[in-house]
This record gives structure tokens, C-alpha cells and sequence, in this order.
């Protein structure tokens, strides 16, 4: 049986919490909390119903705890608070959401580094997610990001106490240019930049990461990535929230961690992380926008419509 409880965040997709169910089901953990949205309209209300009925499959001995909201709260409001209701629970646990299908080994690497880093205060996530390709980092079982991915994570209440659901402090610490601290690459610094801004100012979009991945930067927090990939997301689709289309990041395989090893060293590992935000957040393609050659087909793109148009007068 698993110690360490376990979160799982659901709403209106039975088939893929039927999915991560199951493979909660094996790990069997004593304690399960888990935290529902009610339904944007009447006709999600059936299939939000029958996400939760899901929960009653339980059949191994574990305590259940639902926090179930009655009206729809939106993802950034209803799944943040579900994670601090964990928290005022429990001093740690790991967390998956209904579309984040676990390998069954992440269950036992996230409660190993949860309890090996434990009073780290250095270390702030635990994540199952691995974006690096064929790129092994090190020769250990996982590396240190700056980058706490969350599809299938852990943490402690000692790093989710610093999520602030408002940013409060963010114009401060751009004002103090911290962000150059964090981020050495400047198309990193103002990608950040702008979505903190937009966050900040606007409220959107409707999400609750971009707070954690912030709260943790301001802390200068680091996460464990395995040096494999430990959870495969399922929930690209029609019916995601976030995750919708063709993405090379769906239904990504997943790989025993097998004996872990632990490196002697707690270090960021900077190669891995700007190799994420070349591939995943879109950097290389911002800074191939930057080059002389492309900006130069876009003046030609420019002029050769303003010609065009002058011709169709």
C-alpha cells in the first residue's frame, strides 16, 4: 500500500478518470482526497455525475475525502483550492489531474523523493514528467528544473503555502528584474514576462500554474524531473480544458523508473531547461522570428501585399 495520500482532480471526463482510477486503484493508497468542479451547464451535469461515481469503485481499505463543489468555480478557482484544502489535510501528497495517466512506478518515485527531500526547502515539486526526447540528463534516476511541470506531481504544504492566487507580488519582483535571476536566455525573460503581465493584470487566462510556476521561481525553487517519463497526458482532445489539437506532448509513453539512483548534487540542470523552452514553450521558433532573414520575408510579405492591393484597386 502507498503511504502518502494522493489527490485526484476531476470534472466532467469518466472515461479518463476511469483511466487514472485504475491505476490509483493498484498503487492503493490509505488516504484518496478528491476534488470536483460542478458542471458549466445542464448538460455536462450527467457526465460530471458520472466522473464522480467513479470514486465509489474504491475496494481496498483507504479513507476518502470529497470536496465536491456544487456550481462550476472555473479551473484556476476551483482547482487551486481543492490543492490548498489538501494541504490543510495532510503535509504532503502527490496530485494528478482526471487526464494525467500514471506509470505505477511514479507512485513509488514520488513518495521516495518526498521523503528524501523533505526538510530540502531547495526543493520545492516533485513531477512525473520527462519533455527532454532521447536526451538522458544525468547517469542518475532524475535531474533538478526550474520548470515545475504538473501533469502528475507531489509537493509538500511548506511550497504550496507561497501560491498566491492574485500574483500579489509580481509587480515587485519585475521591478527588481529578479526574472534575469531565473532566466538567462532574454526571449525566456520576456516570454515570462508577458504572460505574468497578462495574468496579473487581466486575470487570464483561467489557470492556476503559471501562480505555482511563479510562486516557486520566487522562491527560487527547484523540482526533480525523472530522467524518464513517468506520466503520459490523456486528455488531449475535444473535451480538454487546455489541451485540445494535435500535440507531440499527447499520449506520450511511459517508462519504469526502476532502482533509483540519487545524483550527489542539487543543481539546476540549464541545458535541459532551456532545451524546454525551445521545444515546448516555444522558443526556438521565437527566435528564429528574430533573424535578419526572417524578418526580412516578412517586409517582403508586407510590401508584396500593399502591391497587391494597389493592383486589385
Amino acid at each position: 500500500m502507498l503511504n502518502t495520500p494522493v489527490a485526484l482532480i476531476i470534472f466532467k471526463r469518466p472515461k479518463q478518470t476511469q483511466q487514472v482510477f485504475n491505476a490509483i486503484r493498484q498503487a492503493q493508497p490509505k488516504q484518496l482526497f478528491v476534488i470536483a468542479d460542478g458542471a458549466r451547464n445542464p448538460e455536462e451535469v450527467e457526465k460530471c455525475q458520472q466522473a464522480q461515481d467513479i470514486i465509489k469503485q474504491v475496494d481496498w481499505d483507504c479513507q476518502v475525502y470529497t470536496n465536491y463543489a456544487e456550481q462550476n468555480l472555473g479551473c484556476r478557482e476551483r482547482v487551486s483550492s481543492g490543492i490548498t484544502w489538501v494541504f490543510e489535510q495532510v503535509e504532503e501528497a502527490i496530485i494528478l489531474e482526471d487526464d494525467c495517466l500514471p506509470h505505477p512506478s511514479f507512485f513509488r518515485y514520488c513518495e521516495t523523493l518526498l521523503d528524501y527531500y523533505r526538510e530540502d526547502e531547495r526543493v520545492m515539486v516533485i513531477t512525473g514528467d520527462n519533455f527532454q526526447g532521447e536526451n538522458k540528463r544525468t547517469p542518475y534516476s532524475y535531474y533538478f528544473s526550474k520548470y515545475p511541470h504538473c501533469w502528475g506531481w507531489a509537493s509538500w504544504r511548506r511550497a504550496w503555502k507561497y501560491w498566491d492566487y492574485k500574483m500579489s507580488k509580481w509587480n515587485e519582483y519585475k521591478d527588481l528584474d529578479f526574472i534575469k535571476f531565473v532566466h538567462e536566455d532574454p526571449y525566456e525573460q520576456k516570454y515570462w514576462t508577458q504572460i505574468f503581465d497578462r495574468l496579473f493584470l487581466e486575470g487570464k487566462p483561467d489557470t492556476w500554474d503559471y501562480q505555482w510556476t511563479f510562486a516557486c521561481w520566487s522562491q527560487n525553487g527547484l523540482t526533480v524531473l525523472p530522467n524518464v517519463n513517468l506520466v503520459s497526458n490523456i486528455g488531449f482532445g475535444e473535451d480538454g480544458t487546455h489541451t485540445f489539437g494535435d500535440s507531440p506532448f499527447a499520449n506520450m509513453p511511459t517508462e519504469d523508473i526502476g532502482e533509483i539512483i540519487h545524483p550527489p548534487f542539487v543543481v539546476q540542470h540549464k541545458e535541459a531547461d532551456l532545451y524546454t523552452f525551445d521545444h515546448n514553450f516555444g522558443g526556438l521558433a521565437m527566435k528564429e522570428a528574430d533573424t535578419f532573414k526572417a524578418k526580412l520575408r516578412s517586409r517582403v510579405g508586407r510590401v508584396k501585399g500593399k502591391i497587391k492591393k494597389l493592383v486589385n484597386i
